[in-house]
C-alpha cells in the first residue's frame, strides 16, 4: 500500500548515521563498481548500501524512477517538489503514483505559499526574478528535506541538454553532503517511454504532447520538432536549470 505525507522545508527526514567522509568514500566507491551498469544494477546498490536513508527526487513527468526503484525499495520516500505552480497533470501523476505505486510519496513545500510570497516579494516573481523563484520554492525546501537522507536518486540524462551531458551514474554530492545516484543517465527519451510501456508506468499526459521535459506551468512551453527536449523550460530567457542539479 502506498503512502503519502506532506513537509515543510523546515521538516526532519530519518535521520544519517554515516560521516560525510563515509558517504564520500561509498560514492566513490559505487562509482567505481558501476560505472558501465545498467539502472537496475544501480538502483540494487543504492536500496542495498542505504537502507532506510534513500530517498527518490521525481518531478512527476513520469514514474519510471521510482518504479525502478521501488522494485529493489519497497516503501522508498519519493519527494515531490510542490512549489504551488503545477500544470493539473502533473499533480494528477503524482495522486496516481501515490495511489498505485508502493512508495511513500512525500510533498515537499516551500515555506511561503504562493499567496505569501506574493505579498512579500510581489506577484509573478517568476517572470521577474526566475532564479529567485526557483531557489525559494525548489532549492531550498529540497536541501531542507534531503537533510536526514545519506543518498538520494535522481532521474537526470546526459541527453536532456548540454549541461546534462557529462552525469556520473554515482557521485558525491558536495552541496548536500550526501551520495546522489543518476540510474538513468545514459538513457534516451525512446528508452524512457518503452520502459514506461512495458511496466503499466504512470506517465504524465504532456510528456507525449510536446513537453519532453516539465516544470511549472506559468515556465514551460511546448517544444517543437528538433529542439533541445529542455528548450521550452525558461523559454526565451537564458536560464536552463532551476539550481537544483548545478
Amino acid at each position: 500500500m502506498s503512502e503519502t505525507t506532506t513537509t515543510a522545508a523546515t521538516a526532519t527526514p530519518p535521520g544519517r548515521t554515516r560521516s560525510a567522509q563515509e558517504l564520500r568514500a561509498l560514492a566513490e566507491q559505487g562509482a567505481a563498481l558501476l560505472e558501465h551498469a545498467g539502472a537496475q544494477e544501480v538502483a540494487a546498490w543504492a536500496a542495498a548500501t542505504f537502507p532506510g536513508t534513500l530517498a527518490v527526487a521525481c518531478s512527476m513527468a513520469d514514474a519510471v524512477l521510482p518504479h525502478l526503484v521501488a522494485r529493489c525499495a519497497p516503501g522508498v520516500d519519493v519527494l515531490f517538489l510542490e512549489t504551488g505552480y503545477h500544470f493539473a497533470e502533473t499533480r494528477g501523476t503524482r495522486d496516481e503514483v501515490a495511489a498505485t505505486m508502493p512508495v511513500r510519496v512525500v510533498d515537499v513545500l516551500p515555506l511561503r505559499t504562493v499567496a505569501e510570497q506574493d505579498a512579500e516579494l510581489g506577484a509573478r516573481l517568476h517572470e521577474r526574478d526566475a532564479a529567485t523563484c526557483c531557489r525559494l520554492r525548489k532549492v531550498e525546501p529540497l536541501a531542507a528535506a534531503l537533510g536526514g537522507y545519506e543518498a538520494w536518486v535522481t532521474g537526470v540524462r546526459r541527453e536532456e541538454a548540454p549541461t546534462r551531458a557529462g552525469t556520473p551514474l554515482v557521485q558525491f554530492d558536495e552541496r548536500h553532503g550526501l551520495v546522489k545516484l543518476n540510474p538513468l543517465a545514459a538513457w534516451t527519451f525512446d528508452e524512457l517511454v518503452d520502459y514506461a510501456a512495458e511496466h503499466a508506468v504512470p506517465v504524465n499526459p504532456l510528456l507525449t504532447s510536446g513537453y519532453p521535459s516539465i516544470g511549472c506551468a506559468p515556465c514551460t512551453r511546448p517544444v517543437a520538432p528538433g529542439e533541445d527536449p529542455r528548450a521550452g523550460r525558461w523559454a526565451g530567457t537564458a536560464k536552463t536549470e532551476c539550481g537544483i542539479h548545478l
